[in-house]
């Protein structure tokens, strides 16, 4: 994902997926924990969760759009995350359980893309404001 285009991260992704169809538990479990990590950094962004956190959706021109109206897996993903930050994990886990269950094979790639592209843009964020990020997170990146 750091590496280059989104296209190409999510080939790899369905190239990981393809690979091992019965992974979905280890799906669940790494975005569980992206979007965990996720709402730490929001949190360290947002003056240590005092701050409000606003999510915003945009189409492919730049138009905000609203929630209710945006693409499955993107729906899901900020759901998760503001359950997350709202500090209520058991609805974060429905969510991506629900997703599991009823997405296609591609929106769970455009899921698990949108996880590593939030946790990467965020702990980029929080290292240039010198914010605490996962030491796993910092060796990922670097």
């Amino acid at each position: 994902m750091n590496a280059g285009p989104d296209e190409d991260a999510a080939e790899r992704v369905t190239e990981a997926f393809r690979a091992n169809p019965a992974g979905a538990e280890d799906a669940q479990e790494l975005m569980l924990l992206l979007f965990h990590e996720c709402s730490a950094m929001v949190a360290a962004l947002g003056s240590g969760g005092t701050a409000p956190v606003k999510m915003q959706v945009f189409d492919n021109d730049g138009q905000e759009v609203p929630i209710d109206e945006a693409d499955p897996p993107v729906r899901t993903a900020v759901r998760t995350l503001l359950a997350e930050v709202h500090g209520d994990s058991e609805a974060a886990k429905t969510h991506i359980e629900i997703a599991l269950a009823n997405a296609a094979p591609d929106e769970m790639v455009t899921l698990m893309v949108q996880a590593l592209r939030w946790t990467i843009r965020l702990s980029a964020e929080c290292l240039s404001r010198d914010l605490p990020v996962a030491d796993w997170i910092r060796t990922a990146l670097s």
